[in-house]
């Protein structure tokens, strides 16, 4: 197969030549610099979020089914990496910038909560109920990259990651649940801060783009392998939609003997590289945008909504909320941390993580001219319980499945 389309996009990619160029690689503050520093600017992106805490945390988040004990289930680094792969693959062929594709996708589910979507919707419902804005993972990674992790400086301060504007906007973009046939970015450089919902605008850049139909491409097969995995579905379900897909006798370049996630991958990539143009947007063919959304509702009625996932649900909920309220129940103003250490007398474990953890972000620690945090406080909490509840909605937002079990475990057990 023979495509046209190579490099068609190097004219209006993230590069220099780009009129929006100084707008992408802005920064909220001046980040400091090295004298003897190789890297790009989307480079430099790149190596901070892989040094971050959060990402780390990623290889302890469910992807779909929590806490697995098999090895070899999908969890969220498992997938940032294939997001990673795919949007490379893609960027790399059309010309794009493959620096800041590398750099959205690591980054782009950070701000994802334990269990998966449904401690993201556990999450939403506590903060209606406490009359608060909605959570949603995309604005909660941009959250999590811009106020909350740190890394060291040359003098061993402690700073915000202050990533460049391209990648900020590529990881509030990112939300891929949204069907669409064509995506383009959007020509406005706007405050970050005016997103109230997920998928409101598309990405700023055609790397973001990318990265945002990368998602979509990464997940689709590789949670049909799971569910097969744990018997969520049975061999006749696949055998089912293998033959609802030869059905539509349209593939002509995809002969669909078995459901192989890998190659469901090569002939989604392929199929956009041959079809995307910067005239007509990056697209799939009418034929594979089918395939895509029949397999989607497939996982969607088969496994996503799949009954054995009912009591997980009221698990997560009863872990989540145990720890919401006792952490709550430790606000005092400002003599909340003196609450924090008698709690750590019954629960040693993660209420001295939490202390350890707000200690860095609240207007009760001290911030003299000696402290070696540089950061910006993100909690004021000396006269309003608000914000209080808003750090430990973040702090348990951050925690991976495995931490947040132990910390419920340490709540129950004498």
């Amino acid at each position: 197969m023979i495509f046209t389309a190579a490099n068609s996009f190097r004219e209006v990619g993230a590069f220099e030549s780009n009129p929006k160029w100084e707008k992408m690689i802005s920064r909220v503050s001046s980040l400091y610099k090295r004298e003897n520093d190789i890297r790009s600017e989307f480079w430099r992106d790149y190596t901070r979020i892989l040094h971050c805490t959060a990402y780390r945390r990623l290889k302890h988040k469910t992807q779909v089914f929590y806490a697995p004990q098999n090895d070899h289930i999908c969890t969220r680094i498992e997938h940032v990496n294939h997001v990673e792969s795919v949007s490379y693959t893609i960027a790399n062929y059309l010309g794009l910038n493959t620096e800041l594709t590398k750099a959205i996708s690591i980054a782009h589910d950070l701000g994802h909560a334990p269990f998966g979507h449904l401690g993201e919707t556990i999450i939403k419902e506590i903060l209606k109920e406490e009359g608060f804005p909605t959570f949603w993972h995309e604005k909660n990674g941009l959250h999590f990259v811009d106020d909350i992790e740190l890394l060291e400086d040359n003098e061993g301060c402690r700073r915000n990651l202050d990533l460049t504007y391209a990648v900020r906007d590529g990881i509030i973009s990112h939300c891929g649940e949204v069907d669409y046939k064509v995506i383009r970015p959007r020509e406005e450089y706007i405050d970050l801060s005016e997103y109230n919902a997920a998928d409101q605008y598309p990405p700023y850049t055609w790397e973001g783009c990318i990265v945002k139909v990368a998602d979509k491409i990464s997940y689709l097969g590789r949670d049909i392998e799971d569910a097969m995995a744990l018997k969520i579905l049975e061999k006749s379900q696949i055998d089912e939609l293998v033959h609802r897909l030869r059905s539509i006798g349209k593939f002509t370049n995809l002969d669909i003997r078995e459901l192989n996630n890998t190659i469901l991958m090569h002939q989604f990539i392929t199929d956009l590289c041959k079809n995307s143009s910067p005239e007509k947007g990056i697209c799939l063919s009418s034929e594979y945008c089918e395939l895509m959304d029949i397999i989607k509702d497939f996982n969607y009625q088969n496994i996503y909504r799949h009954k054995r996932l009912a009591p997980y649900k009221k698990y997560a909920e009863l872990i989540i909320r145990q720890i919401y309220e006792l952490l709550v129940s430790a606000y005092d103003g400002e003599n909340t941390t003196k609450k924090l250490d008698k709690m750590k007398t019954y629960y040693p474990n993660f209420v001295r993580e939490f202390s350890g953890w707000i200690n860095k972000y609240w207007d009760v620690t001290d911030r003299t001219a000696s402290s070696k945090l540089k950061n910006k406080v993100v909690y004021h909490v000396k006269d309003d319980i608000k914000d209080y509840k808003l750090a430990v909605i973040d702090f348990i937002s951050g925690m991976t499945d495995q931490f947040a079990l132990r910390a419920f475990d340490e709540i129950v057990r004498f």
